[in-house]
This record gives structure tokens, sequence and C-alpha cells, in this order.
């Protein structure tokens, strides 16, 4: 008999299918070990009486307890079981010790950040609280760190960087709360002050006062009255003619005008009705805050549930969105109130010039004499390299961090570097019967300045500043410019008492809104400062939509939220037609076809949408590239301020009024310039596959929603771990805000009283772990716009934590 020899490359596949098959199953097994536990019973330290949590089908939390303190316990633990890997990043990037996580990529963040030391800062906050407070933030940390031991594995992400979970500690939540600060507040940077300097100090001051108008066009504030129009300088001011051409790159120019015409900026909507415009009589808010979006999401839905004599019934019964790494309902309504935020976009950073002693350059001036400068050696950990040791030279106002145009040293003086913004105060709302309450809670916050909107279940509505750290000016100071602070009665003169807080209650419309533009004017304007205002046009779109209705519903409010007409965009549709009439160019007859017919919605297949918007970009590029030409001529790192309105006023009214002395002198007129925007247009996406009939807006408008760590895996990995790439309707400057990444990250409409109509759509999920039944669950919904419920569904699966030792 002869024996057939099993084949070596047989023998060879099976044991590569058999190690294959021996890493998937250890991978399973170590993803499944770091699910969070969602039913059951623990036994858990740190509790005074058991506690139930429940989830439905979309993961939404209901915790139900006797007292809010061993809610909290029992939130810390939810987060952590749920969203450790996020709360990490939030305190790591806050504290500038990313790159001990992952390495060596994360180097130049850490350093930028670090010179604003923000853990001494949450660490002195933390000190500097009363033992009620600190018990709180302490009663959470027991909770997240309890979580994170129950956990059969550590966090999945932690095998992929080779990593190991540090336990929570109760500064760390000050620490997120400094995270929200870095994103709201432009990152600690305050390069539009720094670029606002350097335009003044290379063009004349009335071109550059024309320049950064805003825009009266597009303002909708909720009191006073529209800025004045540009005034456009005369040739005797600045004439282009008369300029040598700045030998500067082209491309240079453009990439300093990108910010701005990006127009992505963390923001938000929010809007509220009076009582008597509903069918209940209860008023009504909506909110929607605009920020980058990842998977899963950066909120967590939740209801909290316990015992309080001033609700209603005897039982405080809170929902909305929480934030992992704090206890805190973030935006939500408690059966009384229902709230929401915007990011306000005061001026909150200021630019302090520091004049060091000739004599002793570690001195440097202040009023009454000299200070020294203190020295700091930050030592950030690198994973896989040695460690960087970053000097920090701190004045009193703030580290040195920069220089002015005349190379004098800047001193950054930011709110977030004060241990006074931090607070929990916020935990306040959740338990405020009215919006008086609410309004008087806002001065006490400790938290970024924000637009807090609210409304009451009698029917009443209001808008304050939420927010501790309001600073006082002396008068008549130029806050956007670097200061001199050296004298006595210069700089910050404390914070701003609750007094003097502008707000706005039961206004006559019954009609409130906020987009992140300028709500007020005068001596409130002079106090909230300008950081960056928002050009107006989403708030005025949301203003005017509201106005359109007598009865409101929440679908009605969320309508609004989901309007992506392009309002802002007609002007353009409009001129670019005139400006294409009658050629007979058939590169330009194709655009002037293709945008004919304006279907005025920033929708996915829309290809007029996409082109207008194009040629409105061009336009500005062109208009505005001599005088940002000339300002990198001296300061090569130069970019256009953000939150300018992109010089929307200033562009039209050189379109308008067609001033020679302003025109590019490669142009004959300024007909000329628009015609080379449209040709630039047509060629470059016309030059594309399939022609313009193809430029949908989609292709360049993709959710773009990714794991934080699906950048560095293989493609087909990170399809597993990201979001699908949908096409989305919306852009800025219309109430559905919309880019790659970027967007509403939460979308809420809700009456305090009748939450049980009330809708929330969240993209991304509610887990972190790609195993779990919630993982990218309500995304769908989000995508498409169709309202979820507020309240959690039924339970599909509860967990009661019982007190003891586990």
């Amino acid at each position: 008999m002869i024996r057939r020899r099993f084949p070596w490359w047989r023998a060879l596949a099976l044991v590569v299918l058999v190690l294959l098959a021996a890493v998937f199953a250890t991978g399973w097994y170590l993803l499944a070990g770091s699910r969070a536990r969602l039913d059951g019973g623990l036994r858990v330290a740190g509790l005074s009486a058991p506690v139930k949590i429940a989830r439905d089908a979309n993961g939404s939390v209901t915790i139900d307890a006797r007292s809010r303190a061993d809610a909290t316990f029992a939130l810390g633990f939810v987060h952590a079981q749920e969203r450790w890997f996020e709360m990490d990043l939030m305190r790591r990037v806050a504290a500038g010790e990313l790159a001990e996580l992952v390495g060596p990529a994360a180097l130049d963040t850490d350093l930028d950040i670090r010179r604003h030391r923000l853990r001494a800062v949450a660490e002195a906050a933390y000190a500097a609280m009363t033992p009620e407070q600190k018990q709180v933030l302490d009663r959470y940390r027991d909770g997240v760190n309890a979580g994170l031991a129950d956990l059969r594995e550590k966090p999945w992400e932690y095998f992929l960087l080779g990593g190991t979970p540090k336990p929570w500690r109760s500064e760390d939540c000050l620490l997120v709360i400094g995270a929200m600060y870095l994103d709201l507040n432009g990152h600690g940077r305050n390069t539009r002050e720094l670029d606002i300097a350097r335009m003044r100090a290379a063009l004349p001051a009335p071109l550059v006062d024309f320049l950064l108008s805003p825009d009266p066009n597009w303002e909708a504030p909720l009191t006073g009255t529209l800025s004045r129009p540009p005034v456009l300088p005369g040739a005797g001011v600045f004439d282009l003619r008369a300029q040598p051409a700045p030998a500067t790159p082209v491309a240079s120019v453009a990439a300093a005008l990108a910010p701005a015409l990006e127009e992505r900026h963390p923001g938000s909507n929010n809007f509220a009705v009076a009582g008597q415009l509903t069918d209940t009589g209860a008023a009504m808010l909506a909110n929607d805050m605009h920020l980058g979006l990842r998977v899963p999401d950066i909120w967590f839905r939740a209801r909290l549930r316990y015992p309080d004599a001033k609700a209603p019934g005897g039982t405080r019964d809170a929902v909305g969105v929480t934030l992992p790494g704090t206890p805190a309902l973030v935006v939500g309504s408690n059966g009384q109130i229902a709230w929401g935020f915007t990011n306000s976009y005061g001026d909150w950073l200021d630019w302090v010039r520091v004049t060091r002693d000739p004599a002793d350059p570690s001195r440097y001036k202040v009023p009454g004499g000299w200070a020294t400068i203190e020295h700091h050696a930050e030592r950030v950990h690198v994973k896989g390299a040695p460690d960087r040791v970053l000097e920090v030279q701190d004045t009193r106002w703030g580290p040195i961090l920069a220089k002015d145009t005349d190379g004098t040293p800047l001193a950054l003086a930011w709110i977030a570097q004060d241990p006074h913004a931090y607070n929990l105060g916020l935990m306040q709302l959740e338990r405020a019967p009215s919006v008086a309450a609410a309004l008087d809670l806002a001065p006490t916050l400790g938290m970024p300045p924000q637009n807090l909107l609210v409304a009451d279940r009698e029917g009443h509505i209001g808008w304050t500043l939420a927010g501790n750290a309001i600073p006082v000016r002396p008068f008549g100071s130029e806050p956007q410019q670097p200061a001199d602070w050296s004298q006595a009665g210069t700089g910050w003169q404390g914070w701003a008492p609750p007094s003097q807080y502008p707000r706005v209650a039961d206004p006559s419309g019954g009609r409130l809104w906020t987009a992140n533009n300028r709500t007020v004017d005068g001596p409130a304007l002079d106090l909230l400062g300008n950081g960056g205002h928002d050009l107006g046009a989403r708030a005025q779109q949301i203003r005017d939509d509201l106005r359109m209705h007598s009865v409101f519903t929440p679908g009605n409010l969320l309508d609004i939220q989901l309007d992506d007409r392009a309002v802002f965009l007609t002007p353009w549709q409009r001129l670019l037609q005139d400006t294409l009439a009658g050629t007979s160019d058939p590169v330009l007859e194709a655009l002037r076809e293709r945008t004919a017919t304006w279907r005025n919605r920033a929708a996915p297949d829309s290809v007029d949408y996409r082109l207008v918007r194009a040629f409105r970009t061009e336009v500005h590029r062109l208009a505005l590239a001599p005088f940002v030409a000339t300002v990198k001529a001296r300061y090569p790192d130069f970019g256009w301020p953000s939150g300018t309105g992109n010089a929307e006023a200033a562009v039209w009214s050189l379109l308008r009024d067609q001033p020679a002395w302003l025109l590019d002198p490669h142009y004959r007129n300024w007909n000329a310039l628009l015609q080379d925007a449209a040709r630039r247009v047509a060629t470059e996406l016309g030059g594309q596959p399939g022609g313009l009939a193809a430029r949908t807006w989609g292709e360049v408008n993709p959710a773009d929603i990714h794991h934080a760590l699906s950048p560095a895996l293989p493609h087909f990995l990170a399809r597993f771990l990201d979001m699908p790439d949908t096409p989305l309707p919306g852009d800025a400057n219309m109430p559905r805000v919309a880019a790659p990444g970027f967007g509403a990250s939460e979308r809420l409409a809700v009456s305090p009283g009748h939450e049980a109509r009330g809708i929330l759509e969240m993209p991304g999920g509610q887990s972190d772990n790609p195993l779990s039944p919630y993982y990218g669950a309500g995304h769908a919904e989000w995508v498409d716009g169709r309202p979820t419920p507020l309240l959690p569904g039924p339970a599909r699966w509860t967990l009661t934590l019982s007190p003891g030792t586990p």
C-alpha cells in the first residue's frame, strides 16, 4: 500500500490558519473582556444604598439612586466602563501628557499645551474647593475607578498602544473642563489677536478696520442695534497701484486665508420659544452643539433619578447628555427647566507686553516696580523616547508665549489659567426650578463662558452668560491688541460681578436664539468683548425660521435644526449668474448652466450649491490676496484672523463700489476679477473626472467620523471602527452645520415637564467597544435627522450596584 504524503504547503496553510484563528480568538477574548457589565448585581465599596443602572435599546442609561451622591458614583462607574479611553485622552490632552501614552507623534501638542500648566491649575482649583465640593469629585472618582477595576480586561485601546490605564484622580475632572477651555478658546493660542496686531503693523488702520468690519446685513443680536456698514478707505489711505508687488507665493497667500474660509470653529445653536407659542403652555428649547465629531460621541446620554424634596413629586428626574470625565448633566431637562449652551466667543484671552529690566532680564516691569519671572521645568514623558524638559517662563499675567510685532515678549492672560475658573457649579442646574433661578446661577459656574438659554414649564425663557470668569477691563482699553499692563489701572481689574452680566428674560416676541454671533451691544459688549463672533447668518436664519411659526412642537424645533437652505449663498448665486451673463466661453457657459437653477440647499446631490460656494471662496481669495501678501511679506506666519466674518462685509463693499485703488493690479477691473474667479472654479472642478456635473456637495462633505485610533490601523480594521462615510447635508452659515468630522454633536428639543415628547439625537453611539450593542447606536438616525426620543425606552439590561466589599 502506497501512502500519500500530505503536501507541505497544505500543512503550512493549516498552521497559518490555526495561528490566525488563535490570534483572532485572543483578540476577540480581550475585546470582549473590556465590554461594560450590563446586567446582574455587583457589590462595590463607596455606596450608601443600592443603585439601579438600566440601559435601553440605544444604550441610554437610567440611574435610579437614593441620593445624588450615589448617582454620582454610579455615573462614574458607567462612564469608566463605556468611555475610559476617551476620558483618559481628555485629561491627558489638557495636561499635556498625551505623548506618554501614544509616543513622539503627540510631543509637539504636549509641548504646546504644557506651557499653560493646566494640571497645576486643576490641582490648585481642587485644593481651593470646600469639603462638600471635593466630596462630589471624590465620589465620582471612586465610581470611575470601581468601573475600571470591574472590567475583566483593560480597555481594548491599551492593548494596541501597549499602555496601562492610570487611576482617575479627583482633579482629573477639572482637567476635562480644561480640555473644553482648550477646544472652545482656540487651544489657548490666541493667534487671532496676534494676526490682528500684524495687520495693524503692516496696513493703515482705516484699511484694517474696513477689512475686519462685521456685516450688518447678516447680524441678528438679541438686543441692541446692528453694526454700522464698513467704511471704504480712500485712495489716499492705501493704493495698491502704488505698492510694490509683494514677493509672496500664491500658495502661501491661499494657505493664510484657508482657516478663515473653511469656517470650522467650535460653536453651536440654541433657541427657545415661550409658553404662549406652544400647545402645552410650557416653554420649549432646542440645542445642538457643534464640535469635532468622533466615535464614540463626546457626550453620553443619561437620565438621573433620585429623591429631592424640591422636585415635582419629590423625585428629581433629569435627562440629557453628560460629559464623561465629569459628573454633571451638561445639557438637558429636569422637569422644571431645560437648558442648553452655545460658545459665546467673547474675549477671554489677552496679550500682555512684558518689559524686561535692562539691568536684570530675570525681572519684568509691573505696577509699582519689578517682579521676577518664574521658571517652571515641565517634564514631558514620551513613550519610547527620552523625556523632554520644557522651560516655562511665567509672569503674574500668564506664560510668555509669543512676541509682538516689534519683538517685545508677550505673556498670555487667559481665564483658563486661573483656578477660580473651575468648579462643578453646572450640576446645580439640574435642580434649578425656574428660568430666574437658572439665570442667577449662571455667573457662578466654573466653565468656559457660554451663552446659556433656559426654558421653564411655566412658559418663561431667558438668556445670559454662564461662566464665573469674565474679566473686567479698564474703560477705553483696546483688548484686541497687545497692551502694556505695567502701569497702575491697566490690565484686568478682577472678575465681573453677577450684577454686570447681561440677561434677556421673556422678550416680547417670545423667541430667543444664539449661534455664536454677537448678542448684545454697548456696555454689555464692552464687557464681553469680541473673541471672534460668528458672521451671524446662521443666527439670522434661525431667527427668521422661528418667526415663521406661531405654534411650536419639538418636531418644529428639530426642523429648524435640520434647515439646510442656502440663504447665505443666494446673493452669490445671483452674482455668479450676472458675471457669466452673455459669456461665449464654453467653459464659463457650462458653469453658468450648472448654477442657473438654484435649488437653495446644501444637499449631498447638489451641484449648484458646491459650484456657487466655490465661486464665493475664490472671489474672497482673489479680492483679499493683495492685503494678505502685504502682511505676509513682513510676517511670514500670518494667517487671516479667525471669526471675523471672513471679510464678507469688506468683499461685498469692494464688489459694489469697485474702488480701483483696492483692486489687485493684475486685473483691469473688478469684473475681470469675478470672471477669473469663475474661470478658476470651472477649470479646476470641471477638469476632474465626470466634469462639473459630477461635482456634488456630498463629494466633499462626507461624515468622516472616526475612532481616535483608526488612522493608525490598516484600512480594513479602521472601517470596522469608524462610522459609515455618508455624504451629509448642511454647511457653515446655515442651521444644519456639517463638515467632514464636524457638526452637531447632539440635537436636543424639549419642553420641561413634557420630556416624553422630547427629542435627542447623537452621532457615534454610546460605547467605545466595537463588540458592544451600543457601538454606533443611534448614529443612523442622527445622519437622517430622524427623531429619537429624549427619554430612554424600556430597559433591555439592568445592573444593580450594592454597597459592600467586591
